[in-house]
């Protein structure tokens, strides 16, 4: 790892190019100078208004950790406060009409998101009592939930130091840590996240560090490029993403109808069409009635 390393007066000195880029080592003195130009930065530039950094309550950090994983921060602030409005509990989602839920999460995207918080709400009543589990292995276990969401839900719901990587951590560390390499693997991050971890309060460490990955992101060229696990996200536009969502907003605002009537009214392909509508059947978006096709109610 490099050992050279020029400190910059800030973070965004460093980012505007006043300064030579910067590099830490893995010693104590490098974890500890990198772990307080994160918190100085969080203290000074954090994003303190987001809601739901004003909660702990499990179902909320739950709710905003899913809308979270595939939708910009600016859009889920105006679509949280909307949803936590609506189904403000994990009994409430459970019992609700499936129509309803995909109602209020229109214009989010990646709609089986929903499906997912309403078998995770369905799960939490029936198999625990209401209450949401703590530990990272048993959170992996929900619908659409993997290790780093259960890992980001532990953490910022209970506060427990876990130690995980996604998008925006692996972008800090790969900047400050490898910088002059390709090919990086997590495995060789993770070690650094957890030696980093500012064990004191990590629910805002983790904050701090999802930040300063979003600056990077806005303000350099994507450190993720040097990951060995970096794939680019496929287009919307004209995408089978595009068509779903579509089918089911047509569903939600007409109510049943004939795949025939699906296929007129999208103008798409009727082999893909009809292949698309067979996948949210599968998926429990969609269910047959006699000849029509309806949302699950």
């Amino acid at each position: 790892m490099p050992g050279h390393r020029k400190k910059p007066e800030t973070i965004q000195t460093h980012l505007d190019g006043a300064t030579s880029q910067f590099t830490f080592d893995d010693s104590e003195q490098g974890i500890e100078e990198f772990r307080q130009m994160v918190l100085s930065h969080y203290e000074k530039s954090g994003r303190h208004d987001m809601p739901w950094r004003h909660t702990t309550d499990p179902y909320h950090i739950l709710v905003s950790e899913i809308m979270l994983q595939q939708t910009q921060v600016e859009r889920v602030t105006v679509k949280y406060p909307e949803f936590i409005a609506a189904f403000p509990d994990f009994a409430s989602l459970a019992q609700a009409p499936l129509a309803d839920i995909l109602r209020v999460w229109q214009g989010m995207g990646y709609n089986r998101r929903a499906i997912a918080l309403q078998k995770c709400a369905i799960r939490v009543t029936e198999e625990f009592g209401g209450v949401l589990p703590r530990d990272v292995e048993t959170l992996a276990t929900f619908p659409g939930i993997g290790h780093a969401t259960a890992s980001s839900i532990a953490a910022f719901a209970f506060n427990l130091p876990v130690v995980f990587i996604e998008t925006n951590i692996r972008r800090v560390f790969i900047h400050f840590f490898f910088s002059d390499r390709d090919a990086v693997r997590d495995d060789e991050i993770l070690p650094l996240v957890g030696k980093a971890l500012y064990r004191e309060n990590p629910r805002a460490w983790y904050w701090a560090l999802m930040d300063l990955g979003t600056l990077l992101k806005k303000s350099i060229p994507n450190p993720n490029r040097k990951s060995v696990h970096y794939t680019k996200q496929s287009a919307f536009e004209g995408s089978d993403r595009r068509i779903r969502g579509q089918v089911l907003k047509l569903l939600l605002s007409r109510g049943a109808m004939t795949p025939a009537a699906v296929v007129r009214e999208l103008g798409e392909d009727k082999s893909r069409v009809l292949t698309i509508l067979a996948g949210l059947e599968e998926e429990g978006f969609i269910r047959k009635t006699g000849k029509k096709i309806a949302l699950v109610s």
